[in-house]
């Protein structure tokens, strides 16, 4: 970290330009050149500096754009999406992938990637994007990009404290991987010792209430009144309004059968990402003035039969909903469920004991993850603070 307070003395303005070199390396046929790997902006992960999927070239490629080791790749096309990566290996890349490197030796490379990751750049880029369907930004445009460069000491502070943070962000990720993992391990280790009789039974006869479609009513220009939600609020087997609420014009008779309680278990009904379609998510709280909408199934289990919580760590479980998945259909580019699906939709039902132990451990294991997430949220704080002394832009 940054041990002493940083000075902006002999920093010195610069165009991005002036500092960083476009690549235009080219090989007409790379497979005959010996590459093996192709990179296209699918494989580059937002937030994420490292390729973590490529590929193969073998399979044939239009791409004729070369990348070396240590050289950055960012995406010009959508560059709202924020796919910035350092190559640790070469290859070819898309046309819509810029492929950069140092001008000179007033720029570290090790600080590259970082000055690419920068509010201020992508909000250059975004800036100077051209095109309403797929916007894309030109290199004149990102040469002309302007920031405070320090100098060459004060970079080397900045990579070194940069680079301790990627560690930590990437370790603590790993972590949060584990945890997924586990989690899928234990339930599907749960379900195979649960008696044959309690195998597969169907949604519907676990019911008391459901599966019933919400509404979206009209918006409402009063912050008054009831509320909805996107279906964003849908999330990690939570069903969470914040960060998605508006306001929405309903009477109270009609609203109310659509109010949200605790213990309300919510399925994504349609969605453009057939992963994300007939995921599930149950409710905290009484929302009294919530109402959900139609893009989400609402349902409510008998708790004497199966615990609101085990149904959601189920469901979710890759093995469980990939077989509610293969009932649902595309329609213009959206996955669909429906209440029908949902029914005839199975789960495994153990004894109650078996499954408030499931729960338990689960509960256990969301905590130790909430710790992770909780110390992940610190250190991109303290990176957005780094983020803004290497564009100048610190206090």
């Amino acid at each position: 970290m940054l041990e002493r307070p940083m000075s902006k003395a002999g920093w010195t303005r610069v165009a991005f330009g002036d500092v960083v070199h476009l690549s235009k390396a080219r090989a007409a046929a790379p497979e005959a050149a010996g590459y093996e790997r192709v990179v296209g902006l699918e494989h580059i992960d937002p937030g994420d500096l490292r390729i973590r999927r490529w590929g193969d070239i073998a399979n044939g490629t239009t791409f004729t754009s070369v990348f070396k080791p240590g050289q950055v790749l960012f995406g010009k096309r959508r560059a709202y999406q924020r796919k910035v990566a350092v190559a640790d290996f070469e290859g070819v890349c898309s046309g819509d992938i810029y492929v950069l490197e140092p001008a000179n030796d007033r720029l570290k490379p090790e600080l590259l990637p970082f000055l690419c990751q920068t509010d201020a750049f992508f909000d250059h880029a975004v800036g100077t994007s051209a095109g309403s369907l797929s916007p894309r930004t030109n290199w004149s445009s990102l040469a002309s990009f302007e920031f405070l460069l320090p100098p060459i000491q004060e970079q080397a502070r900045l990579v070194e404290a940069l680079s301790a943070q990627r560690a930590s962000i990437e370790s603590l990720q790993a972590a949060n991987e584990q945890f997924s993992i586990l989690s899928a391990a234990f339930i599907a280790q749960v379900l195979s010792r649960t008696d044959d009789a309690a195998q597969g039974i169907k949604v519907a006869d676990l019911l008391i209430d459901g599966p019933t479609n919400g509404r979206s009513p009209a918006p409402s220009d009063r912050e008054a009144g009831f509320k909805t939600v996107s279906i964003s609020a849908v999330r990690y087997g939570v069903f969470d309004p914040e960060g998605c609420i508006k306001f929405v014009e309903m009477a109270t008779e009609e609203a109310v059968p659509f109010t949200v309680r605790s213990g309300d278990i919510f399925a994504i009904r349609g969605n453009g990402n057939r992963d994300l379609c007939g995921r599930v998510g149950i409710s905290r709280e009484t929302y009294a003035d919530l109402v959900y909408p139609d893009l989400l199934i609402r349902m409510r289990f008998d708790q004497t039969q199966i615990l609101p919580d085990f149904v959601v760590a189920q469901w979710n479980h890759p093995a469980v909903h990939g077989k509610l998945i293969s009932r649902a259909k595309s329609s213009n580019g959206i996955w669909k469920v429906n209440g029908q699906d949902i029914r005839a939709h199975k789960l495994v039902v153990p004894p109650i004991e078996v499954q408030q132990e499931a729960v338990q451990f689960l509960a256990a294991l969301g905590t130790q993850n909430s710790v992770v997430e909780s110390r992940l949220a610190q250190l991109r704080e303290i990176q957005k603070q780094l983020f803004k002394a290497i564009s100048g832009d610190a206090e």
